[in-house]
């Protein structure tokens, strides 16, 4: 057993965003084998009152409450000091004491750090460092400036560029980096030569217990429609996009064979441009209690990202609640799965509409695909086996 020093961007419960489902595995996954201390921010208040559960978890906790606003200001200031306003947004001193005291301490046999924005607090600690990128950020940013006017272009494209270069320093100051996908990990090692074979695969999983089939849970769809879904957080960029396009390429057309049909997008945080979808074709749900039913009861779940990177857990509980999923090409080239078999691929407009025009058209198939996509979750994505790398490195300090 080892004392580790688990550092997470946003509090790992609950596991209801994409960045949380996997932190709070690998707390659950840590705790299991290991002493764990855990260094957090909460950054939303509704997660408050999860901060004593997730303390129980731990064998030592500190959770700095973030506020928006002052971070945002942070990151300001580090606009004009020439740093990534990542780290300029996560940087807090109290954090900071709490680790070195834990240093000094000689409590701790190694670290492992969740995305680049919590690195800084692990550099020059002198013990292993585990780093959990999770995704090549800095590539995130570029895209983004790609697809975003002046002066935001910039900005990002700034952004895109030192955070890449504090990427490639903190791979090489690691003993070990992760990253979700194998195309991740070749994106990385492209823009990053030194890192070598400093750098592998750390997948993610899918809870199939929780995400399972229930025939006594009620649908929360009308008699009368058709129902779509997709499920995410719609404050972010890349959810957004994706069904804005949808919407206004995909599913008017659709509608004209099935003009029962409807698309249901379901996450908190809806923004102003998602929630003017909102008619006759689309419900915007914000938060839900429970994101099963809504999944559970659609004919069918649709992914049509266009910023994508990673693993979509959207995905991955889809196809674990055994429904027929159609989704991006890019997408389906991380995860592990048969397309025509387990899921559906789509790579524009023309092909999204025909690939749902398709399952609407045989519920049987499409019953079929979902059951065959659930076997091979189960098979494949439970947590225990996407974590098992991180086992490896954990067993060696």
């Amino acid at each position: 057993m080892a004392t580790v020093l688990y550092l997470a961007h946003r509090l790992p419960f609950p596991p209801d965003k994409g960045d949380k489902v996997r932190t709070h595995h690998i707390l659950r996954h840590l705790n299991e084998r290991h002493r764990v201390l855990l260094g957090t921010f909460v950054d939303d208040s509704a997660d408050l009152p999860s901060v004593d559960k997730v303390a129980d978890w731990c064998a030592q906790f500190r959770a700095i409450r973030l506020r928006p606003l002052w971070a945002s200001l942070r990151a300001l200031v580090g606009l004009f000091r020439g740093e990534p306003l990542t780290l300029s947004y996560y940087r807090d001193r109290s954090l900071r004491t709490w680790v070195h005291a834990l240093r000094d301490s000689r409590a701790l046999d190694a670290v492992v750090v969740s995305s680049s924005s919590m690195a800084p607090y692990a550099r020059g600690l002198g013990v292993p460092v585990v780093m959990d990128f999770i995704d090549v950020d800095s590539a995130k940013w570029q895209a983004y400036a790609a697809k975003t006017r002046w002066p935001w272009s910039w900005v990002f494209a700034r952004e895109s560029r030192l955070l890449l270069a504090f990427e490639r320093r903190m791979a090489m100051d690691a003993a070990r980096s992760f990253f979700v996908t194998q195309r991740e990990v070749a994106l990385f090692k492209s823009l990053a030569p030194e890192a070598g074979t400093r750098v592998g695969v750390l997948g993610n999983g899918v809870d199939t217990n929780y995400f399972a089939p229930d025939p006594a849970r009620p649908s929360p769809y009308s008699n009368d429609e058709l129902p779509l879904v997709f499920t995410g957080t719609m404050s972010y960029r890349p959810n957004i996009d994706a069904v804005v396009w949808f919407a206004a390429e995909v599913l008017p057309r659709l509608r004209q064979r099935w003009p029962n049909l409807r698309l249901s997008v379901v996450g908190r945080s809806p923004t102003d441009e998602v929630l003017a979808l909102a008619g006759d074709a689309v419900r915007v749900t914000g938060t839900v209690d429970d994101v099963r039913p809504w999944l559970q009861h659609a004919a069918v779940v649709v992914a049509p990202m266009q910023m994508a990177r990673g693993i979509q857990n959207k995905i991955l509980e889809a196809l674990a609640m055994a429904r027929p999923v159609v989704a991006a090409s890019s997408c389906v080239e991380a995860i592990d799965v048969e397309p025509g078999v387990h899921l559906a691929v789509a790579a524009d407009a023309q092909d999204y509409r025909r690939q749902i025009d398709a399952l609407l058209a045989e519920p049987e198939r499409a019953n079929l695909m979902g059951e065959a996509a659930r076997v091979t979750m189960q098979l494949r994505y439970a947590w225990s086996r996407q974590l098992a790398p991180l086992n490896r490195f954990l067993e060696g300090v």
